[in-house]
């Protein structure tokens, strides 16, 4: 089976992590490993402030929570993204509202936003699907005017640039996943940036259960969302081969789209041109024309040894949102369309242009059986 995705690791991580393990790092508050990781993913980004955190969810839910919102307040979310970035408005009492795609990158259509605010409405949160940047020199004008903070959700985005400036340098706070199959990874993992100092000390707080003085002393509910040391000591390591990681990326998306661009019922993913693309997954839309179904393609893939998954189920038709007090039902029926057509292909930065060419043969092949 050639999975989905393989991280990019090798001896040095282990190394790393056995020198942190041996030194006594094995908690978030022991150690250089995890200040070191902190600063230094955060000067890469171009963030005063990085705060290490147990993943890129948790990451989000302290974004949220440190924004101090009330209760009912609603903050706009890419409708297309995994739960994690609804969830960050949902576990805080807010409610995430739904901002439809847009075609050619599959991020929100920014032309949806400012009709789509409302008296509540205190934030936004947009996500850089599939490491294809969301325009955010256009959403920062946009959220200036309307008054919104902004959190980015830069889990899939590492080293994706906007006019050349980093994703996740333009938010209030903006928030990475390490997850394994993120671009960089420490297994478990995420780290919320900022260049608010205010801000920055908030999300160390409410990151260590919110330790006041004295110590056992809380003035606010805290978490434990602290990552390790030797977690930290793995990001490292990994950091140092995030040029590579997306060269190999961007590698991988030219091959895959060298030779799908001209087969009938797919759709490649798009780059603007103000766009670093980083491709997280290399992702396509199965048409009408293509002779299979997006699932019956992803079935037979799967039958002959290639995994593969489908796009995220939008925002607008996740059932506990649909449920929640204040939920507004927004039609989305790109991100929709996106859901019932969209599937990602073997994605691993190590997969080889012959394994490329093995996939995509496959793929023509099995659609011209069935037609």
């Amino acid at each position: 089976m050639i999975p989905v995705y393989e991280p990019f690791i090798g001896e040095e991580e282990a190394e790393a992590v056995a020198a942190a393990v041996r030194a006594g790092e094995i908690s978030g508050s022991f150690g250089e490993n995890l200040p070191g990781f902190e600063r230094e993913f955060a000067a890469f980004v171009g963030a005063r402030h990085g705060v290490a955190v147990s993943s890129g969810t948790t990451a989000l839910h302290l974004a949220v929570q440190a924004l101090e919102l009330e209760a009912g307040d609603e903050v706009l979310v890419s409708a297309s993204t995994n739960i994690a970035t609804a969830l960050a408005a949902f576990h805080n009492g807010v409610v995430p509202v739904p901002v439809d795609s847009e075609r050619m990158t599959w991020n929100l259509d920014l032309d949806l936003v400012e009709g789509l605010i409302t008296p509540k409405t205190k934030a936004i949160i947009p996500v850089h699907l599939f490491g294809h940047p969301v325009d955010m020199d256009r959403l920062l004008a946009l959220a200036d005017h309307s008054g919104l903070a902004v959190i980015e959700d830069c889990a899939e985005s590492h080293g994706a640039t906007v006019r050349g400036r980093q994703t996740g340098s333009f938010g209030a706070i903006s928030c990475f996943s390490f997850y394994a199959n993120k671009i960089i990874t420490t297994g478990e993992g995420g780290m919320a940036l900022t260049d608010d100092d205010e801000l920055a000390e908030r999300l160390r707080l409410l990151r260590n259960l919110a330790f006041g003085k004295p110590r056992f002393y809380h003035e606010r509910p805290g978490h434990n969302f602290r990552m390790t040391g030797y977690q930290a000591a793995m990001g490292r390591v990994q950091l140092a081969k995030l040029d590579q990681i997306v060269a190999e990326k961007r590698r991988l998306a030219a091959a895959y789209t060298r030779l799908l661009v001209n087969v009938p019922g797919i759709t490649t993913p798009a780059e603007e041109p103000w766009a670093g693309h980083v491709y997280w997954m290399y992702g396509i839309l199965v048409e009408d024309d293509f002779g299979l179904t997006r699932d019956q393609l992803a079935a037979a893939l799967a039958d002959s040894g290639v995994e593969t998954r489908t796009f995220f189920c939008p925002m607008n038709m996740q059932p506990f949102l649909r449920s929640q007090r204040g939920f507004r039902d927004v039609p989305c029926p790109v991100a929709e369309e996106l859901w019932h057509r969209g599937l990602y292909l073997p994605s691993s930065p190590s997969l080889s242009d012959d394994e490329v060419e093995g996939i995509v043969a496959l793929l023509v092949e099995l659609a011209a059986v069935r037609s």
